[in-house]
């Protein structure tokens, strides 16, 4: 018996009967021979862990443009608290951390960057549209590993995909990072709106203290625990009504106080105009895409798509490095 193996055989002693096991995944789109310590969902999550993508989420914006501050979060620590939310969970319910890992560490690989606003601007001036959630199934399967993709399981992919709120995953560790990314991001934007000013913790509702908790950790803390509480020994990822309803509304007053507010949004204006000028520079000059990008038009691929895989794929930084490069004049001494 290798080690993968008995790994396997654990999983299926101790895990609850509603987990998704490695030795039921159904498979990949290419076959590959099984490795002789990991089973396939830790195979894939470190196959996340080592790609390009992944490493670039720690120079992409989470919610506040360019901060002056070395604490603010980012898409790189978003993605880990998305993921220790969500193994803390599945640890408590006996369903598979491994799984629930790698979808939890690669659900946001394909995010643009300056957050949602630069999904946003994608999303308007794309002809296909852009969601960033099907951008990130397009990183892991074709434009990782120089265009081979990094030839995920079915389970992996699932999840990722249907990361979103209007999405439901197949697996029930996909519906525990579904609800972990949600968690993730009202627990560190609030957090992160106390730090800006924006915020105080006398700001959140009186309904909302009194049911989810008066400060950032006790929000997170009522979430966890009343999502294990009301899932355990079930076939489904629950809430209670009364926590539910009040994510709805603390989702509501963060809307309201700070994804509108002009002063965590006051850099936004620029970053759409210069994720435009960046777009339309090069639709025209697609011969200046990177080499792999230029293979994928050369197959069929539409350029209005390739274009936005290289937008979509850059750091904050390297998109204002290039709109510099490409717009700023340089000084000339004669």
């Amino acid at each position: 018996m290798t080690i993968r193996e008995r790994i396997e055989k654990e999983e299926k002693d101790i895990l609850s009967p509603y987990a998704c096991l490695s030795m039921n995944s159904k498979g990949r789109a290419r076959d590959e021979e099984q490795c002789d310590i990991r089973p396939v969902f830790q195979r894939d999550r470190d196959r996340i862990l080592h790609c390009k993508s992944f490493r670039r989420l720690k120079d992409k914006t989470q919610v506040f443009l360019l901060p002056e501050g070395d604490h603010y979060r980012t898409r790189m620590t978003h993605t880990l608290e998305v993921s220790q939310n969500a193994r803390t969970i599945a640890k408590a319910l006996r369903l598979n951390e491994d799984l629930v890992e790698a979808i939890a560490l690669g659900h946001d690989l394909g995010h643009t960057p300056f957050g949602h606003s630069g999904e946003r601007v994608l999303n308007e001036i794309c002809p296909f549209g852009f969601k960033h959630n099907e951008q990130s199934l397009r990183t892991i399967d074709i434009l990782e590993k120089d265009g081979q993709g990094l030839n995920l399981t079915f389970e992996v992919r699932d999840g990722i995909l249907n990361h979103q709120t209007s999405c439901m995953p197949s697996t029930l560790e996909g519906k525990i990072v579904r609800l972990s990314d949600k968690i993730a991001y009202f627990h560190h934007d609030c957090d992160d709106a106390v730090r800006a000013g924006i915020l105080t913790e006398n700001d959140f509702p009186k309904e909302i203290r009194d049911v989810l908790g008066e400060t950032t950790g006790e929000r997170l803390d009522r979430f966890i625990h009343d999502i294990v509480t009301n899932s355990l020994g079930k076939p489904d990822i629950i809430m209670s009504e009364p926590v539910a309803e009040m994510m709805v509304k603390l989702r509501e007053f963060m809307y309201e106080r700070v994804y509108k507010n002009p002063v965590a949004k006051k850099e936004e204006g620029r970053a759409k105009l210069l994720i435009n000028n960046l777009y339309d520079y090069y639709l025209v000059h697609t011969e200046l895409l990177p080499e792999e990008l230029i293979k994928l038009i050369e197959k069929g691929e539409h350029e209005e798509r390739v274009v936005c895989d290289h937008i979509a794929a850059m750091t904050d930084r390297f998109a204002i490095a290039k709109f510099e490069e490409i717009y700023i004049p340089k000084v000339w001494y004669g």
